[in-house]
């Protein structure tokens, strides 16, 4: 009985028809089931060179099936910005995404290389993608939405491969060998080369098997199959089942010698010579085994034999495929099976003797035409091996004969380029000739330069004191323009005069050619701000770095508003107001100092990831805060409202000081403009500003008065403490105080709050919000004196201006860094700092070309007059 056991659906052959071989001879065609041409997916990496090999293996050995590429994309974790990698969480999500198409735009024109390959090649191909967190298991994804059957994947990175490699070397092949579906059939490959190949698994309890002890099984049966059941014993589903049952009893003794197959995997190799080698020999070996015993298996009637395959029939080849060998033990047994009443019939011992020789030798003769067929399929075997280790002797070849034709090609362009060498190296001798013959008439010139030298160098001193007796001539005459102006100043500040409409002679003026060559032409790299006035532009002017507002011709402000700030910053001098360097009235532009911190608003935001103020540096900001709305309430002859107090118009320097700005609508406040002469100054007006920091009452009457400023001063303390949006803290603050929850709401960026002080500002900054400006505390003897008292108990240092003693020590920058002392005639030299004039011209005549700050060379000697911090520092001495 012939047994075929059953061949996966993708290895069947495409043969239209297949022979078979019933009982009577003659020849039955049966038409091979359909098969599904399923392409060959190759699963590659973004970089071409290290899977081309792979891929041009999996074309090469395809049998002209469509190729699908596969690929896993896993997007960046780590982005690069600005010389560094930052990870997605610290970017914002436009930028991530950007990044991430940029990304999958390349992956896709790497698989369009992939696709251009395997046209050049002329087959099929097309791409299949998937975008996960893992390689491994985005191609095991793939596998089970595809229902992909064969993959071809890489075994490990090129530059481990070797002649020797046997075993997978990637943790991405390991992963797949092991988790992929059993319906999967993987070729492992390396630099084009088969390493490991992962076969399909059989199904356990439907597995066919057949072998030469089964076919023993007589010809009218031979249709019929034998599968292994649970229990992995031979169960027979046919009539023949009556014929090995009665046959048992003739064996039981010998039953303990047989094994049953105990595993699936050792059914794999029971298959017919059809499924290992392409053709169908099984009916011819059946019925040579079924002639082992002409009348052993026919004339068994009351006993039965237990086919079983014992493991020393089971030999593993090469390819881990399975063959057996039929022991004569096993043929013997099952020729003494036949009942003793067969043997008592009537017949002699010469004839039994005679049939039991004959019988010996159709056992012998059936056991060496077994043996001589297993040896004839491995010799089929050896033949196709050493058909595979020809062609790759040959393509070998062609390799190296490639080789060859390229180191020949390279060893042309090498002799090419040595000729080219020594053509230079002549050229290099001539030309260092000619080096030679100029560097004999250079030493000729350099001794004619060095009698020049000398001739000049005594030039040079009857210049020097030539040019000393004019500097003493200048200082002269700066001293007498610097007495005219000083009379000139004190004559203005008897007068009492008003501004007009031109920029004040105290302070400087610069030309429009000036801003824009301080700004390079209004360049966007320079600006830096953006206000209701118009822009803000950093530049250096005069050696000076600079901040210059620019008015928009559409600017809500204007001329007005323009003019009113250049009155106020010129008259006014406070270490936490902004200094007023010049003016352009020709643009309508201000010259300030430049603050390299930001404002505060930026500060409370850590815009462009600055480092977040501490609680320290939170309560000293609040006291120059108030300690210069102090001094602006309390000049004389008018008092000043600045009406537009907000964390952006409070700017930070270099030590984190703050300074006030942008005096555009502030309001100069006068006994005749009070609605009487015992009640608070105010100024009617249109509301002007920023609306959350805006005092209700001024928006509901429109009068402005010191006490609004008084409240936009508790909103920016809120603001300090929570580090929250100022709409709508007021009421977070209150509720948080009367649940006692404030410790909750304090900013975690300042650091661990004093909870005591912090309580004591937010009730004071909600008094300071009262809707009632006639409850709001006096910004002197109420907030002055706690949130000073404050600042010298957390370690900062007194305000200029204004202390709970009296008035303290002058601005650092009113200090020459030469003399230590209070400058009379500030002058700005080339390095951009600035010294008492006499300091600076005794420090250059004596011979000292660097700077006395930064010890770096001077670009030159002159000396500009630095007329706005002389203004402020005589301002100062004669307050004080």
């Amino acid at each position: 009985m012939a047994v075929v056991s059953p061949v996966p659906a993708t290895m069947q052959t495409m043969d239209s028809v297949r022979s078979l071989s019933d009982d009577s001879g003659e020849i039955l065609e049966e038409p091979n089931p359909i098969v599904v041409d399923q392409p060959i997916y190759v699963a590659v990496t973004k970089e071409v060179k290290e899977s081309k090999l792979n891929l041009t293996w999996a074309i090469q050995n395809s049998g002209g099936k469509k190729i699908c590429i596969l690929y896993v994309h896993v997007p960046a974790t780590m982005i690069p910005l600005l010389g560094g990698k930052f990870p997605t969480s610290a970017l914002k999500e436009e930028q991530v995404q950007a990044y991430w198409e940029e990304e999958r735009q390349g992956m896709h024109r790497t698989l369009d290389e992939y696709l251009h390959i395997c046209l050049r090649m002329g087959v099929r191909a097309e791409k299949v993608h998937i975008e996960m967190d893992s390689i491994e298991k985005g191609i095991l994804e793939l596998i089970s939405q595809h229902g992909i059957q064969k993959l071809v994947m890489g075994a490990a990175s090129d530059k481990y491969y070797s002649r020797r490699m046997m075993d997978l070397r990637s943790k991405k092949s390991i992963y797949v060998h092991k988790q992929a579906p059993a319906y999967c059939h993987v070729q492992f490959v390396c630099k084009g080369h088969l390493i490991h190949t992962r076969d399909r698994s059989l199904d356990e309890g439907n597995a066919e098997v057949a072998s030469p002890l089964v076919q023993q099984v007589p010809n009218s049966v031979r249709s019929q199959s034998v599968t292994l059941g649970q229990d992995h014993r031979a169960n027979l589903a046919n009539p023949s089942l009556e014929f090995f049952r009665r046959v048992r009893s003739a064996n039981d003794g010998r039953g303990a010698n047989f094994l049953a197959v105990s595993s699936p995997e050792e059914t794999e190799g029971f298959s017919t010579p059809r499924d290992r080698m392409g053709t169908d020999v099984s009916s011819d070996e059946s019925d040579r085994l079924s002639r082992m015993s002409p009348s052993g298996l026919s004339t068994c009637s009351d006993s039965a034999v237990e086919l079983a395959l014992a493991p020393n029939l089971i030999t593993e080849s090469s390819e881990n495929a399975f063959e057996l060998t039929l022991s004569p033990q096993i043929i013997k047994d099952l020729h003494h099976s036949s009942p003793a009443s067969a043997l008592d019939g009537g017949m002699n011992d010469t004839i039994y003797n005679q049939l039991e020789q004959v019988r010996v030798e159709a056992e012998t003769a059936t056991l060496n035409a077994f043996q001589e067929t297993v040896r004839c399929r491995k010799a089929e075997k050896d033949a196709f091996e050493a058909l595979r280790k020809a062609k790759a002797s040959e393509r070998l070849y062609t390799e190296e004969l490639n080789q060859r034709k390229m180191a020949e090609e390279l060893l042309k362009k090498e002799k090419e380029q040595l000729e080219n060498m020594k053509s230079l190296r002549d050229k290099v001798k001539e030309e260092l000739r000619c080096a030679v013959d100029q560097k004999a008439s250079l030493e000729n010139q350099i001794a004619s330069a060095e009698l020049m030298i000398k001739e000049l160098e005594q030039k040079i001193v009857s210049a020097v004191d030539l040019l000393q007796s004019y500097k003493n001539e200048r200082d002269e005459l700066q001293m007498q323009r610097d007495n005219a102006l000083r009379e000139a100043e004190e004559l203005r500040r008897k007068q009492g005069e008003a501004s007009g409409t031109h920029v004040p002679q105290l302070f400087s003026e610069f030309s429009f050619s000036e801003i824009k060559e301080a700004t390079s032409n209004f360049s966007p790299s320079s600006k830096i701000g953006e206000g209701g006035y118009g822009s803000i532009f950093k530049g250096v002017l005069r050696h000076t770095e600079v901040a210059i507002k620019m008015l928009h011709s559409n600017s809500m402000q204007g001329p007005l508003e323009f003019q009113q700030e250049v009155d106020v910053l010129s008259k006014l001098r406070h270490p936490n107001l902004i200094t007023l360097i010049g003016a352009c009235p020709e643009s309508w532009a201000l010259v300030y100092e430049y603050l390299p911190n930001g404002s505060l608003e930026d500060r409370l935001a850590c815009k462009d990831n600055t480092p977040p103020l501490s609680w320290q540096a939170r309560i000293r900001i609040a006291a120059e805060l108030c300690s210069a709305l102090i001094f602006l309430h309390s000049s004389k002859p008018h008092s000043i409202v600045h009406g537009d107090l907000k964390p952006s118009n409070i700017l930070l320097d270099a030590n984190l000081m703050s300074k006030l700005s942008d005096f555009g609508i502030c309001r100069i406040l006068s006994n005749s403009e009070s609605s009487s002469s015992n009640t608070t100054e105010f100024w009617r007006t249109d509301p002007k500003g920023t609306f959350v920091y805006m005092d209700p009452e001024f928006l509901a009457s429109g009068e402005l008065t010191p006490k609004s400023d008084v409240y936009s001063f508790g909103i920016i303390l809120l603001r300090l403490l929570t580090g929250r949006p100022a709409l709508g803290i007021t009421k977070e603050v209150k509720y948080a105080l009367d649940t006692e929850k404030l410790k909750s709401l304090l900013d975690p960026l300042a650091g661990d709050w004093p909870f005591v002080q912090a309580e004591q500002l937010a009730h004071l900054a909600l008094r300071c919000c009262d809707m009632n400006r006639k409850r709001r505390p006096d910004l002197y003897s109420d907030v002055w004196r706690m949130v000073d008292a404050m600042r010298v108990s957390s370690g900062g240092t007194n305000s200029f201006g204004l202390s709970s003693e009296g008035l303290l020590q002058p601005p650092s920058y009113f200090t020459c860094p030469i003399f230590q002392e209070v400058m009379r005639d500030p002058h700005v030299a080339a390095d951009g700092f600035t010294y008492e004039a006499e300091a600076i011209r005794g420090w250059l005549d004596g011979g000292h070309h660097n700077s006395p700050m930064t010890n770096s060379k001077l670009a030159h000697h002159n000396l500009v007059p630095n007329r706005a911090l002389r203004s402020a520092i005589q301002d100062w001495l004669q307050n004080h």
